[in-house]
C-alpha cells in the first residue's frame, strides 16, 4: 500500500507565490531580498496554520539561491530549526550562539528558525539579547510565534515584525478547489465553502478537514456529505427555520428544533447560527453590503430571495432576540425552553406588528356607516391656526333594535375644547357609536377632508342616564361619630391591628405594634419610640391604622402623636440572668421560690 501524505504536507507552499492569503507579507519579503534590504532578525506572528513557518523556510531557501544551484536544492545544511517549546533553557540558547559563529559552507546565509519563541524562559531571552541585536553578517534569525504578547519588549524592539492575518473564507475555498482539481476530486462549491468556514482562517485546518471528508465520501464531495461528516448545520436548516418564522408556524417550528436536537446539535450553536443567518439576510437587502456575504453564488441567490420576503424591521428585531437568547443560554437552567421561547417570540414579531399597525386616519371604516345609512361629517381645515366654523346636519335612521327613529340634529363644530373634552369623558360609559368632532391646531391633516362617525340616539340616551345616576356624596364632618372609649379598649384595638399586619406578612410592623403599647390623652393616642427609624416606619402605616381605629372605636376625632425618646429603649432578655430579672420584675415571689428550693440559673 502506497504511503499516504496528508494534504497539509503534500501541498505545503514551496515558493512565495504558493502562500495563500498573505500577499502583503510575501511581496514585502521579495522586495527586501531583491533590494538587499532584509533585516537580520524577523518576527513572524499570527494565528495557527496561516503560513508563518512555511514563509520562514521559503525565505531561508530564497536568500541562498544565486541561480546556479539545482532546482531541488533546499539548503538544508544552512537552515536550523529550533523548537523553543522543548529547547527553552539557557544552555540551549548558548549552544545556538556557539553555532552562529561558524560561517556557512554552502550559500551565503545561515538561517535560524525558532518556532514558538514565546516558550523561551526569561533567562533564555536575556541570554539571546546580545546575539540577536548584533549577529554575524552571515546569520539571520526568524522567530515565529502565535502569542506575541508573551515575548519581552527587549526582544520585540530588536526584530522586524510581520503580522500574519487569518486566511479569508474565499481564499481558503479557492485553494481547496485547486487541491481538489489536482487530486481528481469532484467537489461542490458549497461543500468547500463549509470546510473553509469550519477552518476558521487556518489553511492547515482546512486541508486536514478536506482529507477527513474525502475519506468519508470518496471522490465526489457534496454539501450533504460535508455537513453530515462535520456535524454542522447547513444553510438549508436556517432557510427552512426562517420560512416557518415568517409563516408564524409555531408548532412546526418547535418540531423542527426538536429534530435538530435529536441529530445531536447544540441549542446554543443553533441560536447563534440563526442570528448570523438574520445578519446575512440583512446584508443582502443592500447592494452596498452584499460583498460582506461570504457564500457561494447558488447560496447567495437563495439569500437574496429570502431577504425580499423579510422586512428590515423584522430582521433587526430577530437579531436582537436571537442575540439576547445567545447571551442568556449559558446561565439558563432550562436551556431548551429558552431557545423555544425565543423561536416563539420570533414567530410572533410579524403578528404583533400586524395587530398594532393602523395607518388609517379613522377608527371605524366608512363602509360601516354607509351600510347603516349614516352620512359622515366633513371637516375642512383652511390654515394651521384657524378653527373651522360649520354646522352639519346628521341624519340617522334607527330601527327598533338598532338606532331608533330618524332625526335631524345640528352639530356646531366651534364648541370650546373644554366642553368637548368633558363630553368625551362623560360618554365613556356609553356602548353605542358616537361622533367625536375634534379640531386641533397645527393638525397634520391641514387642507384634507376627514370623515367621522355619526351621532346616534343611543349615545345621547346613555349619557343622560349616566348623568342622572351620578350622585355626589358629601359628608359633613360635624355628623361623624365621636364616641367615648377607654384606654384599655384603644390598646386592644392597637394590638389587634398589629396582629392583622403580621398575618399580611408585615412582620416588622406587627412586632412594632406588639412591643410598643401607647397611652391615651383625651382622644389623642400618645406613643414613645426608642429611635427615629421606628417612627418613620410607623408613620408610613399611620393612615391604615387610623382608619382601622376610627371604625373600631366609632370615633373619628382620634389623633396619633408619636415621639422619639432614645432613653426609653427597652432592655430585652437574652441571657439567663436577664430572663430571671425580667421574671422577678413581674413576680417578686420568685426569689422566695429560688431560695426554698436552692435553685441555680
Amino acid at each position: 500500500m502506497e504511503h499516504f501524505i496528508v494534504s497539509a504536507r503534500k501541498y505545503r507552499p514551496q515558493t512565495f507565490k504558493d502562500v495563500v492569503g498573505q500577499q502583503a507579507i510575501t511581496n514585502t519579503l521579495l522586495n527586501a531580498i531583491e533590494n538587499n534590504h532584509l533585516a537580520q532578525a524577523l518576527l513572524f506572528t499570527g494565528p495557527r496554520g496561516v503560513g508563518k513557518t512555511s514563509c520562514a523556510r521559503i525565505l531561508a531557501k530564497t536568500i541562498n539561491q544565486d541561480g546556479n544551484e539545482h532546482p531541488d536544492e533546499d539548503f538544508a545544511f544552512n537552515i536550523f530549526e529550533l523548537d523553543a517549546a522543548s529547547n527553552n533553557s539557557v544552555d540551549d540558547i548558548r549552544s545556538l550562539i556557539d553555532q552562529v559563529r561558524i560561517p556557512p559552507q554552502v550559500g551565503q546565509y545561515k538561517v535560524y528558525i525558532i518556532d514558538e519563541v514565546h516558550m523561551l524562559s526569561q533567562a533564555a531571552f536575556n541570554a539571546f539579547l546580545k546575539t540577536l541585536e548584533e549577529p554575524p553578517k552571515h546569520a539571520i534569525f526568524i522567530l515565529a510565534t502565535t502569542e506575541k504578547h508573551k515575548i519581552i519588549p527587549t526582544i520585540l524592539s530588536r526584530c522586524q515584525i510581520f503580522d500574519f492575518k487569518r486566511i479569508t473564507v474565499t481564499d481558503a475555498k479557492n485553494h481547496l478547489m485547486q487541491v481538489a482539481a489536482q487530486e481528481g476530486i469532484t467537489a461542490d462549491e458549497d461543500a468547500l465553502q463549509i470546510i473553509a468556514q469550519k477552518a476558521d482562517g487556518a489553511m492547515r485546518d482546512a486541508l486536514s478537514i478536506f482529507d477527513r471528508v474525502v475519506s468519508f465520501s470518496g471522490k465526489n464531495l457534496t454539501r450533504q456529505a460535508v455537513t453530515e461528516n462535520l456535524n454542522v448545520l447547513d444553510y438549508e436548516t436556517y432557510f427552512k427555520t426562517t420560512d416557518l418564522i415568517l409563516q408564524n408556524n409555531i408548532p412546526q417550528l418547535l418540531v423542527t428544533f426538536n429534530d435538530i436536537l435529536a441529530q445531536g446539535f447544540d441549542g446554543h450553536h443553533f441560536i447563534a447560527g440563526l442570528a448570523s443567518h438574520f445578519r446575512d439576510l440583512l446584508v443582502c437587502k443592500n447592494p452596498a453590503t452584499l460583498s460582506l456575504l461570504e457564500v457561494g453564488e447558488q447560496t447567495k441567490a437563495k439569500y437574496h430571495e429570502q431577504s425580499q420576503k423579510s422586512a428590515h424591521d423584522f430582521l433587526i428585531k430577530g437579531i436582537e432576540l436571537a442575540n439576547d437568547c445567545d447571551l442568556k443560554y449559558k446561565t439558563s437552567r432550562n436551556q431548551r425552553l429558552l431557545v423555544e421561547l425565543c423561536l416563539m417570540q420570533l414567530a410572533s414579531i410579524l403578528l404583533q406588528d400586524g395587530e398594532k399597525k393602523n395607518d388609517q386616519p379613522y377608527i371605524i371604516p366608512p363602509s360601516y356607516f354607509k351600510e347603516k345609512g349614516i352620512v359622515p361629517i366633513k371637516i375642512l381645515s383652511e390654515t394651521k391656526q384657524s378653527v373651522v366654523e360649520s354646522t352639519q346636519i346628521v341624519k340617522t335612521q334607527e330601527t327598533e333594535g338598532q338606532l331608533g327613529t330618524a332625526i335631524d340634529k345640528p352639530i356646531n363644530a366651534t364648541e370650546s375644547t373644554e366642553s368637548r373634552i368633558e363630553e368625551k369623558n362623560n360618554s365613556e360609559h356609553s356602548t353605542a357609536t358616537q361622533t367625536q368632532v375634534t379640531v386641533e391646531k397645527k393638525s397634520p391633516f391641514v387642507g384634507r377632508e376627514r370623515k367621522t362617525s355619526g351621532l346616534s340616539l343611543s349615545s345621547i340616551r346613555k349619557k343622560k342616564e349616566h348623568e342622572e345616576r351620578k350622585e355626589e356624596k358629601v359628608i359633613d364632618p360635624k355628623n361623624l361619630p365621636t364616641e367615648v372609649f377607654t384606654e384599655t379598649k384603644m390598646q386592644a384595638g392597637w394590638i389587634e391591628y398589629g396582629k392583622l399586619q403580621d398575618k399580611k406578612g408585615e412582620r416588622i410592623i406587627g412586632s412594632m405594634f406588639a412591643m410598643n403599647i401607647p397611652t391615651l390623652d383625651g382622644f389623642t393616642i400618645c406613643l414613645e419610640l426608642p429611635n427615629q427609624s421606628m417612627k418613620v416606619d410607623l408613620e408610613a402605616a399611620q393612615s391604615g391604622l387610623l382608619q382601622f381605629l376610627y371604625k373600631k372605636l366609632d370615633n373619628y376625632s382620634i389623633e396619633l402623636k408619636i415621639m422619639v425618646n432614645e432613653q426609653a429603649s427597652k432592655k430585652y432578655a437574652f441571657t439567663p440572668q436577664d430572663k430571671y430579672e425580667k421574671l422577678r420584675e413581674k413576680n417578686p415571689l420568685i426569689d422566695k421560690l429560688r431560695a426554698d428550693f436552692d435553685l441555680d440559673l
